[in-house]
């Protein structure tokens, strides 16, 4: 058998050599991945001519193997596992692929490209049924159908079941346009393809056992289908008519039906006749469902079959392993007769007994040998008949074999060949032996399982491949179940394994073969057991003496005994010092000839090894000489051993003490008790008794495991605890430090922030100031012009009085004859001079107090810009409060706050009061303005009355010197209007009662008589310094309290401003 690994390869090989003719198996595929991980292949499925079939792998892989041409190919890389794969039959070179994402994939397998993605499904897609036209495709899962169009690639109609019901399998009947729909229930429909019209359902049988179909195969001509299920009954239904016209039971090996496939055949017409049927047992049987026989099976219990695919043409059968692995079957070779074995002999057995209705129907598979007639010439062949002579029909009696052949013949083949025929020597151990085949004493002996002798075998005999390792195990444990001592003796691995090796394919044959050689060839082995079978040597050793002396005392001078010359060749049965093909031609031999063969053929090796045997001299040369490959020829000793059969004598021979060749019995293998007994139950109870011991020390040793993990667990709990308690406590100092240092920053920021504020509340306040400072500058600047222009009016009034006195004077005589005309007008004059005074102080008045008012604006200005950052503070100490978290904080922001607001509140009571003081100031510096005016027009009404008195006095100089003195008497009173007018201006807030008070005095001033007006001329000189010396006290009165009023003004703009510092302070 080859195997082929495509492992990464995308183009390559099927197999390196062709199988030769009659072997079955072609070869067998395996995928390996990274790290020798095997690829499990899921999918695989034959296109329509039957050369080539696809096979999809675990990992998405979709691959394309040409059996004609010997070729594999790498075809698409999908990314996920296929569930289902078909081919497209209209277009060849196309196949769909359904993925574990519910949906279909269509890919060129010449182009790799993607030519379509249909989706739809809501569950895993099972299976993937082609129209024979290529037209349409069916894909099922387990709770809908659809129908595809293959030309456009749409869904034309979909299937809806109930949730209670599910869908095992929908597909198309060949050659026609019938779709048969399956059921969970057992129903099975057809409908028509076009209309989706029923046409008719299959009676399921009312009685006998429920099947639960999961399997159907139609034949090729779409006229019988066979469905099978949970259950080894076969239905073999006609769809022509529609009835259920056969039950087939299959053998008791069979519990569950996983695939039926039938087998085409290029001369049956489409009506196929032989059907494989897949257990769960791994073994697919193809039966005749006419006849009802078995014709041949595939796989094992060892190697068993997940799925299978036979190709339209009937010439492959491609399997899908347990392993993963895909095997590909030549079905030729299969049904070949030189390459079955014989008959078996075992007995059917039926199954149950079965409902009278389908009694007539009910047919059991028989495992028969299907006759075919043997091909003949067309010519006559004479034959000459050979008649045996009478005397040797008892020998050729003894001589015949099972299965027509005859010993006496294989051994004269024997000796002419050396060996039989690679190809036929299984056949012929197998007839030479006898064997029984006891299928179920083999099956009563494995169904004990693993004996407890052999459960570490493993530890003792490792074995590289683990099928054969278990194969060895359960065929030990089948030898420890039949006899005891088999559970005790050491060597018994080594005498099993080269047949295990061999016969690794069918593990009852070995266990036959095996026993068989034990029985036999191993004769009074274990009469001494635990030790080596003294008497078997001792018979070697006499040989040995008899034929050479010489050898054997160089043997007994070097202390090499017969437990070390021989014993290692009969306890491993020459597979150590043999090569495989020299060990079947060996056993070729021994398998012919008396069971004393194989103790003659010892000697015939050492003998054969006489001359390296002389030349060693140490124990340890002899030990490796007979554990290891050695320069011999095997026919040479073949040859000794048949000498030595026949040269030995009889006394000495071990024929006369060992038994003739005797088969195992049929039905039960034989009692097998050559053997002293109380020791191998003496060394079975010590065994079991070390057994319990190891169990116990085992149980203690793992509850010590368990606790010392248990321990060790805790341990690195408690460090793993501590290490992150550490690390949790390093982790909180790292992030104190960086809350810290964040804080620290924070800290920063603000208090850079602060002084930011601060800066730009100074840069503001500081602005603010200079605004103020400008704008008080400019008032005093206004006033102080104000002042000047007043002064100067003043002065140019001073200068136009001193004038118009000059001028008065030095008109008073021309204007002496006028006096009493220009008194007249004086009246009217004074009359308009006062009313003009009174609008003009009232002018002064009104303009002092709007001048009050904007001056109280400001103030008010003022108040309101300091609300206004009263207010932005309060804004900005809400975001504060907003920023914090602190409530006791927030608690005495709002203290402070309401002490600033206490504070401003303070502030504006004390500005209100301020400013009632400066009304207060105002009011009292008018009534002393007024009370000046007053004192003036009074010393102006004294010095009249006194000019007039001046003027009444009689005058001592002549008439011409009183011509030229009264000259001054106009401007004089001119002179007083002036100084009343210019008094008069200074006054701030004249109130009526001062303007009446005025104008009544000026009233009497006028209504004095032109005589007592005369007067006045003698005291302007001396009134006028004292009305200079009242005036600039009266400016400087104006000026301190001017002063008084700018001080009060920056204190309370000083107290404005600490309490906006004390707001910000209180805000950052």
């Amino acid at each position: 058998m080859e195997v082929t690994d495509i492992g990464n390869k995308e183009e390559g090989k099927v197999w390196h050599r062709k199988a030769t003719a009659g072997k079955g198996l072609l070869v067998t595929v395996v995928r390996t991945a990274q790290q020798a991980k095997t690829v499990r292949f899921l999918h695989v499925a034959f296109d329509t001519t039957g050369d080539s079939f696809l096979a999809g792998d675990y990992h998405g892989n979709i691959y394309v193997f040409d059996i004609s041409r010997n070729r594999f190919r790498l075809v698409q890389r999908t990314g996920q596992a296929c569930t289902a794969l078909a081919f497209s039959l209209r277009r060849t070179t196309e196949f769909l692929v359904a993925l574990a994402d519910y949906t279909i994939k269509c890919f060129d397998k010449d182009t790799k490209q993607l030519v379509s993605w249909m989706r739809g499904h809501e569950g895993a897609i099972s299976s993937i049924s082609v129209h024979s036209s290529g037209r349409y495709a069916i894909s099922t899962s387990c709770d809908t159908a659809q129908l595809w169009d293959l030309d456009t690639f749409q869904r034309k109609r979909k299937l809806n079941i109930r949730q209670s019901v599910g869908i095992q399998r929908v597909f198309f009947l060949p050659l026609s346009n019938t779709i048969l729909s399956c059921f969970s229930d057992d129903s099975i429909f057809a409908w028509e393809s076009d209309t989706l019209f029923c046409k008719y359902q299959l009676p399921v049988p009312d009685s006998g056992p429920k099947i639960s179909y999961k399997a159907f195969a139609v034949t090729r001509n779409g006229k019988s289908l066979a469905a099978g299920g949970r259950s080894n009954l076969l239905h073999l239904w006609c769809l022509d008519s529609q009835q259920l016209i056969r039950v087939i039971q299959m053998p008791s090996q069979v519990r569950t039906v996983r695939q039926l496939e039938f087998l085409h055949d290029s001369f049956d017409g489409g009506a196929n006749q032989t059907l494989g049927v897949l257990s769960q047992d791994g073994v697919m049987r193809f039966i005749n469902i006419h006849t009802c026989k078995l014709l041949f099976q595939m796989g094992s219990h060892d190697e068993a079959i997940t799925t299978a695919a036979v190709s339209p043409n009937g010439r492959h059968v491609v399997a899908i392993m347990d392993n993963g692995s895909i095997n590909i079957y030549s079905i030729q070779s299969l049904t070949q007769e030189l390459n079955r074995p014989p008959p078996s002999q075992v007995a059917v057995v039926s199954g149950g007994e079965a409902d009278q209705e389908l009694s007539n129907l009910k047919v059991k598979v028989r495992s028969e040998v299907v006759q075919r007639p043997a091909k003949s010439s067309g010519r006559r062949t004479q034959v000459k008949i050979f008649r045996p002579p009478v005397g040797s029909a008892a020998e050729d009696k003894e001589n015949e074999l099972p299965a027509g052949l005859n010993k006496k013949r294989l051994v004269s083949m024997l000796k002419a060949f050396g060996e039989y025929p690679a190809k036929y020597r299984m056949f012929v151990w197998r007839s030479l032996l006898c064997l029984p085949e006891n299928h179920a004493a083999y099956s009563s002996l494995t169904d004990k399982g693993l004996h407890t002798a052999y459960l570490s075998l493993q530890d003792k005999y490792p074995i590289k491949s683990h099928k054969l390792q278990r194969g060895l195990q359960r065929v030990l444990s089948a030898f420890a179940h039949w006899a005891a001592i088999f559970g005790e003796v050491e060597y018994l691995p080594l005498v099993a394994f080269p047949f295990v090796k061999l016969f690794q394919n069918n593990p009852m044959l070995c266990f036959e073969v095996v026993a068989t050689l034990i029985v036999n060839w191993c004769q009074h082995w274990f009469e001494y057991f635990p030790n080596p079978p003294l008497n078997i040597l001792s018979m070697v050793e006499n040989v040995l003496a008899h034929h050479d002396q010489e050898l054997l005392q160089h043997l007994v001078d070097c202390g090499i005994t017969s437990q070390l010359y021989v014993w290692p060749l009969l306890e491993t049965l020459f597979s150590e010092v043999l090569t495989r093909d020299e060990w079947l031609r060996f056993f070729d031999n021994i398998f012919s000839n008396h069971p004393s063969f194989l103790l003659m053929a010892c000697a015939a090796y050492i003998t054969c090894c006489r001359e390296p045997l002389l030349l060693c001299s140490q124990k340890q040369d002899f030990e490796y000489f007979f554990h290891h490959r050695n320069n011999l020829d095997v026919g040479a000793m073949i040859k000794e051993a048949y000498q030595l059969m026949s040269s030995t004598p009889a006394d000495i021979h071990p024929k006369t003490l060992l038994s003739d060749f005797t088969p195992l019995t049929k039905g039960q293998y034989p009692v097998f008790n050559h053997y002293p007994e109380f020791i191998v139950e003496y060394q079975s109870r010590e065994r079991e008794k070390i057994r319990l011991q190891e169990l116990e020390y085992l149980r203690e040793r793992q509850e010590l495991s368990a606790l010392r993990a248990d321990f060790l667990r805790r341990q690195a709990e408690e460090e793993t605890y501590y290490a992150q308690q550490e690390l949790l406590q390093k982790a909180e100092e790292q992030r104190r430090n960086i809350l810290a240092q964040e804080e620290e920053k924070l800290t920063q920021q603000r208090t850079k922030l602060a002084a930011m504020k601060r800066e730009l509340r100074v840069k503001e306040l500081q602005l603010l100031d200079a605004t103020r400072r400008r704008f008080l500058k400019h008032q005093q600047d206004l006033r102080a012009s104000q002042i000047q222009g007043l002064e100067q009016e003043i002065s140019r009034k001073m200068d136009l009085r001193e004038q118009e006195t000059a001028a008065a004077v030095q008109d008073l005589e021309v204007r002496q004859m006028e006096l009493e005309a220009q008194r007249r007008q004086l009246e009217q004059h004074l009359l308009k001079e006062q009313e003009h005074t009174g609008r003009r102080v009232e002018e002064e008045v009104e303009m002092r107090m709007r001048r009050a008012e904007r001056e109280g604006e400001s103030y008010t200005e003022l108040l309101h810009s300091t609300e206004t950052n009263i207010q932005a503070l309060e804004e900005s100490l809400a975001e504060a409060c907003q920023l914090g978290s602190d409530l006791d904080w927030q608690r005495e922001v709002a203290e402070r706050l309401q002490q600033v607001e206490a504070e401003q509140e303070r502030k504006k009571k004390r500005l209100a009061e301020l400013h009632r003081q400066t009304l207060a100031e105002e009011e009292r510096l008018a009534d002393t303005m007024r009370d000046v005016a007053g004192r003036k027009w009074e010393d102006v009404m004294r010095s009249r009355a006194q000019l007039q008195e001046q003027q009444q006095q009689p005058s001592s100089s002549p008439h011409t010197d009183g011509l030229e003195q009264p000259g001054p008497y106009r401007p004089s009173t001119t002179s007083a209007a002036c100084v009343g007018t210019s008094t008069a201006g200074l006054s701030v807030k004249p109130n009526s009662t001062s303007s009446k008070q005025t104008g009544t005095n000026m009233t009497c001033l006028n209504s004095r008589s032109p005589a007592e007006s005369t007067s006045t001329v003698f005291s302007l000189d001396r009134g006028r310094a004292q009305l200079d010396s009242s005036e600039r006290e009266l400016l400087k009165e104006i000026r301190e309290l001017r002063h008084k009023l700018a001080a009060r003004a920056r204190e309370s703009i000083s107290a404005s401003s600490q309490s906006v510092h004390t707001l910000s302070s209180v805000s950052q």
